[in-house]
Parts: structure tokens; C-alpha cells; sequence
């Protein structure tokens, strides 16, 4: 937003254009169509009918809604638009991964996926996706990328589009969002905001839909080289470049260059910051990223998702009751927000408080709808009534062998259990295999409390430098 108030108002904003449905019109600022008719009955949003077509048939101008933002009065904060200057996210997802940020968001998860290493991290279906990016407030694609004009009208309409449909984060949306930024493409070849859309998309198909990470990763790259060889500043572009670098050719030192310039092009992103700090989490990088995580809670001192991945940061830098504290704060405040129990989970699991870890694991599988994850959990309460610690683990590992066998979970999180009953031979074995796997929790290797019984061993040292992570002191 400050950068159209700064903006000479005898200098146009964009190339004037007009936006047909109040679909594109809310792609724009990125709410949905029922915050676009509020806005244009109580603040006066600029938007036109055509005559005798009904009141559904809307449309209005760029240059007419971006004047309308320079000067209009303070939004409720839960309706202000995003700041035009800040970039889309690259993931889920937290799934702001999330995931994942990325978020992370979990089920991006994307960083919450891999750092969430406890039992019951279970393959979900695309349901239990959509419900857990439901639950979590997740950066989303901004404005200003629809303020660079395209060499067509037609080029530009798919665009926003495709915003639209990206911002609903459902399979077919999705789906749609890939269909409308290449249409983008299709109209004007060189439109580098539409590339930047569909790495964007990808992310999340490989998360939502059955798309293989084989197939989606390389497309999100060559779309998000594309975006960087016609548009060096896209610091959108960067961000998906590092995202993809990182968690598909688990080349570290790419990843990097690519965050850092991504915030170098936008400081004040909120994503680029957020994802910054979860990569440098799993690195080890504790002080690094708790800089890089306030950064991003400055900007986004609302953010949940931001706040709950402060917590998981601050435990794995040592700092387990600021982190204990933080997070059942939000627990309290989101009871139906995901990430905060989950992160409760794998602290409990960390520290050897079984009830709690119980507790919470229950409470996630609820969330998620999960029945597989529920069955895990429910196992792992009879074992524990039953022999304490080692009953659970022991019930745990016998349901999770039979979901293992059915290909419902991967071969590190059958590890996990292993490692924790003792079995460090076979937990190796199935680590060596979920590396030649590529799964997306070996990232984790390296900050994954459950595995610190294995640091010591050759092996398991070789394996994290395998996946591309700093060596272990």
C-alpha cells in the first residue's frame, strides 16, 4: 500500500484496464467476492453494471480500483488489502507452509510437513489437506505482480484470474489457476508474472492433488526460471526458485542465494522472511532464523502461523519453556489451528512426556480428520496404559507397519519409531531408503530431536550430508 501512496499522483498506476466478475475484481486485492460487494456498498469500491445484464454482470477499471485504495479510509484489519509491495507465496503452506511456511503451512505442509517428525506424521489425502490449510492463516498471492501490464488485455484477464483460483487452494482450483496462467502465457509469452504463477500452483498440487513431486518440482523450476530470465526483479520468482532448490535438489547453498535475493529485491516481504527462517531452522541456523522469524512477525504481527513457527524455531535453538509458553498460548486462542498442536507433539515427543505427546496427537488427527493417524494415536494410548513408554512405542510401530505395508506412510517416519525403541540398525536401513527415495521429511535429518541417539554414527552423518545439509559438529 505505501508504495501507491508514494506514488506521484500525476503518474498513472498501470496501464488502465478493464476487469470483468467480481471474481477478477477480488483477485486484485485478494479477498474473496463477498468482502468485494461489502466494499462496494459501505466503502464505496468502483464498480460498474452493465446495463440491463443484471446485477451479477460487474466489472471496473485497474486504474479506478487502485486510485480507490490510495484514498480510502482504514479497512477493519482482518479486510485490509495486503501491502502491493510485499510478494506471493511460494508454497503451502501452513498448508504458510507453511508450509510451510512453507509454511510453511502444515501440509505445504511444507515446512511444518518436514520439521513435523513425530509418530503420526501419516500420508493425508486431499481432503485432510484442505481442511488443515483451512485451519491456518497462510500468506497468499498479492496485488502487484497484476500491476506490471501485460502486452494484452487478454494476457492480464487470465492472470487475475488465475489469482483467483490459486487463492481458493482446492484441487480443481488449483487446477484452474495452472490452465488460466498459461492461458496468460499463451497471450503474451513474455508476461513474467504468469510464470511466477504456476511454480506457485505446483507447490501446492504435488500437496493437494496425486501430481508426483518428480513432476511437479522440475515444472515449478523451469517456470520460476523463466519468471527470473524475463524479469530479474521478480523477488516472487526467487522465492519459488529457493523453494524448489531447497526441498527437490536439495542444493543448500542455491536455496540460499535465492532467499537472500529474493529479500534483497522486497525487504519488506512477509513470505520471503518466514520461509527464510524455516530454511535456515532445519540448517540449525538457530540464531539466524529467529532474526529472520522476527522479521517476518514485524511485518505480520497478526500472523499465527508466523507466531507458531516462532515456537517450533524456539525450541529447536534450546529454548523449550519460551517455546512451551508461546505455543499453548495459541492453542488456547485456536483451539481448531493445527500447527501449534502439532509442534506441541514433537516437543513432547522430544522431551519424553508421553501423556502430552498423546494428548496432542489425538487433538491433530481430530483436526485433520485422519482416521489412519487417529487409529496410530488410539494404539499408542493402549500401549502406553498398558507397559508405559515402551508400550506405546511398541503399538505405535505395530500399527504403523501395517499403514507402512500399504504404502500410507514413508519410510522415514517408520524409522522414527524405530530409532525411539532402540532398533538404531533398522532405523538406519529405512533412513538410507527414504533418502534413495527422496522424501521430502529428509530435510528434517538434521534439527529431528528423535534421531539424536544416531548422530554419533557414520552413517546417519553421511546420510545428512547426502541430502545436501551442513555436517553435524
Amino acid at each position: 500500500m505505501d508504495s501507491l501512496q508514494n506514488q506521484n499522483p500525476s503518474e498513472p498506476l498501470l496501464s488502465n484496464r478493464r476487469i470483468n466478475s467480481r471474481k477478477a475484481i477480488g483477485a486484485f486485492f485478494e479477498p474473496d467476492e463477498r468482502t468485494v460487494r461489502r466494499w462496494e456498498m459501505e466503502r464505496g469500491l468502483p464498480v460498474h453494471r452493465v446495463p440491463g445484464a443484471g446485477r451479477s454482470s460487474v466489472y471496473a477499471y485497474t486504474h479506478e480500483l487502485a486510485q480507490w485504495l490510495r484514498t480510502a479510509e482504514v479497512l477493519e484489519p482482518e479486510n485490509q488489502p495486503r501491502n502491493l509491495s510485499a510478494g506471493p507465496a511460494s508454497f503451502p503452506a501452513e498448508p504458510s507452509s507453511p508450509l510451510p511456511c512453507p509454511w510453511k503451512a502444515p501440509r505445504k505442509l511444507g515446512i511444518a510437513l518436514l520439521i513435523f517428525t513425530g509418530l503420526f506424521l501419516l500420508a493425508a489425502t486431499p481432503s485432510a489437506y484442505r481442511q488443515l490449510f483451512a485451519s491456518r492463516k497462510t500468506p497468499t498471492m498479492n496485488a502487484p505482480l497484476a500491476l506490471r501490464p501485460a502486452a494484452s488485455h487478454e494476457a492480464q484477464e487470465f492472470y487475475l484470474q488465475g489469482m483467483y483460483h490459486w487463492n481458493k487452494r482446492t484441487p480443481e482450483d488449483l487446477r484452474d489457476a495452472v490452465d488460466d496462467f498459461t492461458q496468460a502465457i499463451v497471450h503474451d509469452p513474455n508476461y513474467a508474472p504468469a510464470y511466477v504463477g504456476l511454480p506457485n500452483c505446483y507447490n501446492l498440487l504435488r500437496e493437494y492433488t496425486p501430481m508426483p513431486a518428480k513432476e511437479a518440482y522440475p515444472r515449478a523450476i523451469a517456470a520460476a526460471q523463466r519468471a527470473i530470465s524475463l524479469d530479474d526483479s521478480l523477488a516472487e520468482a526467487h522465492n519459488s526458485l529457493a523453494f524448489a532448490d531447497f526441498y527437490w535438489s536439495w542444493d543448500v547453498a542455491a536455496a540460499e542465494r535465492e532467499f537472500q535475493r529474493a529479500i534483497a529485491l522486497d525487504p519488506n516481504s512477509i513470505v520471503g522472511h518466514h520461509c527464510y527462517a524455516t530454511f535456515l531452522m532445519v540448517l540449525g541456523r538457530s540464531d539466524d532464523s529467529l532474526a529472520e522469524i522476527e522479521k517476518a512477525r514485524d511485518l505480520d504481527p497478526s500472523s499465527s502461523a508466523i507466531l507458531a513457527d516462532k515456537g517450533l524455531v524456539l525450541f529447536l535453538a534450546g529454548r523449550k519453556e519460551e517455546a512451551l509458553t508461546l505455543l499453548h498460548q495459541l492453542e488456547s486462542s485456536a483451539p481448531d489451528f493445527l500447527s501449534p498442536q502439532s509442534y506441541l507433539a514433537v516437543i513432547a515427543l522430544a522431551t519424553s512426556d508421553s501423556a502430552s505427546y498423546l494428548l496432542e496427537s489425538r487433538k491433530c488427527a481430530q483436526l485433520l480428520h485422519d482416521s489412519d493417524r487417529l487409529a496410530v494415536a488410539e494404539a499408542g494410548e493402549r500401549g502406553f496404559t498398558a507397559a508405559g513408554n515402551a508400550g506405546m512405542f511398541r503399538a505405535i510401530l505395530h500399527a504403523q507397519q501395517r499403514l507402512y505395508a500399504a504404502r500410507r506412510i514413508n519410510a522415514y517416519e517408520l524409522a522414527t519409531t524405530y530409532c525411539l525403541l532402540g532398533g538404531r540398525q533398522k532405523a538406519l536401513a529405512l533412513l538410507q531408503l527414504s533418502v534413495q527415495r527422496h522424501e521430502p521429511n529428509d530435510v528434517a535429518l538434521r534439527v529431528d530431536r528423535d534421531f539424536q541417539s544416531l548422530h554419533g554414527d557414520p552413517a546417519f552423518r553421511k546420510l545428512v550430508l547426502q541430502v545436501g545439509l551442513p555436517p553435524l559438529s
